[in-house]
């Protein structure tokens, strides 16, 4: 593809807007013969298909969704030229969309977004919670710009994408202060019979704390096994065990939750990631979350 026809792209762009050819040749007053002529065009010079038949619609291909993507950013910043030469404020912000793996604590999610919205030039966060593999998933086919998890992406996995480790903390044992205070003596070796509130087993954290309990022959006393991270946290200020979490929310788990520090487990790293299409990250806002996540985490 040396060169890129804009009349072709306006069409495909409007197309995919409008989901179907009878539609966007009502928008663009135009014969439905003369857009699909000129979709057929575009597809030959790319290479690729972009869109299959769904019913009485088009539906996207991958490529078409990469296509979409940056035919809509072309098109916005040609808005913005023409109000900024009208003399219109523009004021459009950075867009970035994240992935947010959903084991990951709500308070480090926050903690690793926090630097994007402190730039001088406004950024626009959308955020989208799922499975690990679902996020992984959407990241190939370029729905999402960045993967933020608290693991890597399996090398089993045949996808284009790349591991960007963020940093690393330790682990510090939570609870109500009476319970703080009843196992905070003799830590580690007190939370052997503790009630414990944990998390489910398909969580790295999960992972490395039955590691930790068999080398220290601890046998904790488990009250509940909860996936979300924040309900987590509310049976612990309710008293009913303690819990980890990562040292670096320490502060702000305590102050939001009225919880203690029993102890903290150095030899336990919790590890965040952000995990990219590309090899080198190059949106402004991921790399303000990567500079910041480095060097906060660091001092943990």
């Amino acid at each position: 593809m040396d060169w890129l026809n804009y009349h072709h792209l306006l069409y495909f762009w409007t197309v995919a807007k409008e989901g179907s050819i009878a539609a966007a040749g009502k928008k663009l007053l135009l014969a439905q013969p003369t857009i699909s002529g000129q979709l057929r065009a575009l597809e030959r010079s790319i290479g690729e298909k972009l869109f299959i038949k769904a019913g009485r619609g088009l539906v996207l291909t991958d490529t078409g969704q990469l296509v979409y993507r940056y035919a809509d950013e072309i098109f916005s910043l040609g808005r913005e030229m023409s109000d900024a030469l009208q003399g219109r404020p523009t004021g459009r912000p950075l867009e970035l969309i994240v992935g947010i793996a959903d084991v990951l604590p709500k308070l480090v999610s926050f903690r690793l977004l926090r630097p994007a919205m402190r730039l001088p030039t406004p950024v626009r966060i959308i955020c989208r919670e799922d499975k690990h593999d679902a996020l992984i998933a959407r990241l190939a086919v370029h729905e999402l710009d960045i993967v933020l998890s608290d693991s890597p992406i399996n090398p089993a996995v045949r996808l284009r994408a790349f591991n960007h480790l963020l940093g690393e903390c330790g682990v510090t044992i939570m609870g109500k202060a009476k319970l703080a205070r009843k196992y905070r003596r003799g830590f580690p070796r007190s939370l052997d019979g503790a009630p414990f509130i944990l998390p489910t087993d398909n969580t790295s954290l999960r992972q490395s704390l039955n590691q930790w309990f068999d080398a220290n022959n601890i046998r904790p006393d488990t009250q509940a096994e909860l996936e979300d991270s924040a309900l987590l946290k509310v049976f612990g200020q309710e008293g009913i065990g303690v819990f980890a979490v990562p040292t670096a929310i320490e502060k702000e788990v305590s102050q939001q939750y009225s919880v203690e520090a029993v102890g903290r487990v150095d030899n336990i790293k919790e590890r965040f990631f952000a995990i990219s299409a590309e090899r080198k990250l190059k949106h402004p806002a991921i790399l303000a979350i990567s500079r910041a996540a480095r060097k906060t985490l660091a001092e943990c």
